[in-house]
């Protein structure tokens, strides 16, 4: 796979990450703006993850029909009008609103970027390149707290939606002038007629519900963390918003860390049997950051680095999901991959929607989703290893 190809992808994977780190900065100044609170702005974050559940349930079966290119180009586009439209809110529900439309356009860059690696790719190698599509998408989570901290500083919080408008607008030039069509020309496209029914093959497919759910668990961990860190960094430690990108961007430079270690150990074993390893390490991680909220601690540090190893250990743990999920799914990758997507931000959904409701002042919410999220990935990683996946 060349640079281009894998920079190209890796913005497209970007979409999601960068339109939620890029405004967490931003909820304390968003909840003034709007008369609000903070737990009430993340129903925003709430609403973007519905929307890119939504979105790559109906993405798929077009990606399967109509290739990969064309409703591709017609995502990135509508995104491109939505956070223009989150630029110019006049209210929360608007900006609510917004953000679930941004969302049903953005998803269309994840579902394209792993069935265009599918097309391309053996389960090992599909494997290795999603690490290393974490080195460019990953930039994202490390630059967008900051960029965002600096934009709502200098020029307010409008200017962070007007950035996502000319990113996505940059990406869209791309794909069309860069990105071939990589649809297998030996199978058949597939009809939307048949989009219901292959959905209803792959919720009974055992290896294939099994990673996606262990990999989804996982990713609502991370979720949980991102949906609750600007409260529990910001407002109960004081954090100021700037520097609360740098923590961010710390624990984002070690989920890019680990999935570069990740991607040259499919030197010495394929993708199912290091899912079963880091998805334990998480769960270690995950209940230490427990127990040490439930202690309390007067200093954030403490929490920070078992919050770290928890965050890095997903870039090992979500690559290896993915490549044993879509092992398997040849011409129905689109559809697969849209599947394994919503299933990720049903659940991570769920997860910022439990996160409010269970707010109560402290770490311990954010802390006891997290490890609850780890302990569910690794006994389903257990059961579906069990029931016979992926080799080595």
């Amino acid at each position: 796979m060349t640079l281009r190809l894998l920079l190209i992808l890796g913005a497209l994977s970007a979409f999601g990450p960068l339109a939620i780190d890029l405004y967490l900065p931003a909820f304390p100044t968003l909840a003034r703006a709007f008369g609000s609170d903070v737990e009430h702005v993340q129903l925003s974050l709430a609403s973007y993850f519905v929307g890119l559940a939504v979105g790559q349930l109906v993405y798929g079966p077009l990606i399967d029909r109509f290739g990969r290119r064309g409703p591709l180009l017609a995502g990135v586009a509508l995104f491109s009008a939505a956070s223009l439209a989150c630029a110019a809110a006049p209210s929360l529900d608007w900006m609510i609103a917004a953000r679930f439309v941004q969302a049903f356009g953005g998803c269309v860059g994840m579902v394209a970027s792993r069935t265009v690696v599918r097309d391309l790719c053996d389960p090992r190698t599909t494997a290795k390149v999603f690490s290393q599509l974490v080195l460019v998408m990953g930039l994202a989570p490390i630059l967008a707290p900051v960029i965002g901290g600096f934009l709502l500083q200098s020029f307010g919080w409008p200017s962070i939606f007007l950035l996502l408008a000319a990113f996505s607008a940059a990406c869209w030039v791309a794909v069309a002038r860069w990105l071939p069509e990589t649809y297998p020309a030996h199978l058949p496209r597939v009809p939307l007629a048949h989009a219901l029914p292959q959905y209803a093959r792959l919720l009974r497919d055992a290896p294939f519900m099994g990673n996606a759910l262990a990999g989804g668990f996982a990713m609502a961990g991370m979720f949980a963390y991102i949906s609750g860190s600007p409260f529990v960094f910001i407002e109960l430690y004081g954090v100021t918003a700037l520097h609360y990108g740098w923590l961010f961007g710390l624990n984002a430079a070690g989920f890019i860390l680990f999935a570069q270690i990740n991607a040259r150990l499919m030197r010495l074993h394929g993708p199912e049997f290091w899912l079963l390893r880091w998805v334990l390490f998480y769960v270690a991680a995950a209940l230490l950051l427990l127990a040490l909220a439930l202690v309390g601690t007067r200093a954030l540090w403490p929490l920070l680095i078992p919050l770290f190893a928890a965050i890095a250990s997903l870039g090992c743990v979500l690559p290896n999901a993915t490549a044993c999920a879509l092992a398997h799914q040849g011409a129905n990758a689109g559809s697969a991959s849209a599947l394994l997507g919503s299933l990720q931000f049903s659940i991570a959904a769920l997860v910022a929607t439990l996160l409010e409701v269970l707010h109560d002042g402290t770490a311990v919410p954010m802390a006891a989703l997290i490890a609850l999220c780890g302990v569910l990935a690794a006994a389903i990683a257990r059961w579906s290893h069990a029931r016979g996946q992926v080799g080595d």
